[in-house]
């Protein structure tokens, strides 16, 4: 019974107002594609990043973790680790190797701190590539959670000003002839909300699995900087 109320009320609105119910569809159908799509996204990327970080600190070269790097693509981990390994490497293809009375570890080069403040840039570099890619398409959710209720809402205005105006050109004034022209006005309302209120939960949600993705990246920069400080200096 409610769902053919709900369908009535949908059918007699204006054709503006149709119109409008057809727009909120779009922007709900589109954001709960990408809500899908990222939900995915971030799972797929929490289980390979635990295993990616897991294997680069078992591993005793970084050639081997390089090697597995195809097994682990999709989490962000492995672009920062293929640009900083690269940086590193053409950084020492511009060193001499060390001397032997200058070192326990002769034969291989020092970096100094310039060369570790190039592939600490070059880490900066991939992660923002990486942030940018994982923020594709979220501004279309965050539009579907600020606009969807501002079109609902215009439709809910324009519908009751067609009821009153329609309830001017009525002899007698009752809640019958009233109501079903408010109900059909806040349809508007209530599809923008039902565009909204999903959009606005995963966005926030996603926000704050960007900021741990963020602060996981940040961590693990850190961790391949130590690591090539404590082999190369």
């Amino acid at each position: 019974m409610l769902g053919g109320g709900l369908w009535g009320a949908v059918m007699g609105t204006s054709p503006f107002g149709q119109a409008l119910l057809l727009l909120l569809l779009v922007f709900s159908l589109l954001s709960w594609t990408i809500i899908l799509r990222k939900w995915l996204t971030f799972g797929s990327i929490e289980r390979k990043s635990r295993g990616f970080v897991s294997f680069f600190r078992k591993s005793a070269r970084l050639s081997e973790v390089h090697a597995a790097c195809e097994h682990y693509r999709g989490t962000p981990l492995t672009g920062l680790f293929v640009a900083a390994y690269q940086e590193l490497n053409a950084q020492l293809q511009t060193l001499k190797p060390r001397q032997p009375e200058t070192s326990s570890n002769p034969g291989h080069p020092v970096l100094h701190e310039r060369n570790v403040m190039g592939i600490q840039r070059a880490l900066q570099r991939a992660a923002a590539a990486e942030l940018s890619v994982l923020e594709r398409s979220m501004s279309w959710v965050a539009t579907t959670a600020s606009v969807t209720p501002f079109i609902g809402l215009l439709g809910t205005v324009v519908g009751i000003i067609g009821a009153f105006q329609g309830l001017g050109l009525e002899k007698t004034a009752s809640i019958q002839v009233v109501a079903p022209h408010i109900a059909e006005a806040l349809v508007a309302t209530a599809a923008g909300l039902f565009a909204a209120i999903p959009a606005v939960i995963a966005y926030n949600q996603f926000v704050h699995r960007l900021k741990n993705i963020g602060a996981e990246m940040d961590d693990f920069a850190a961790e391949f900087l130590n690591l090539v400080e404590r082999s190369f200096s």
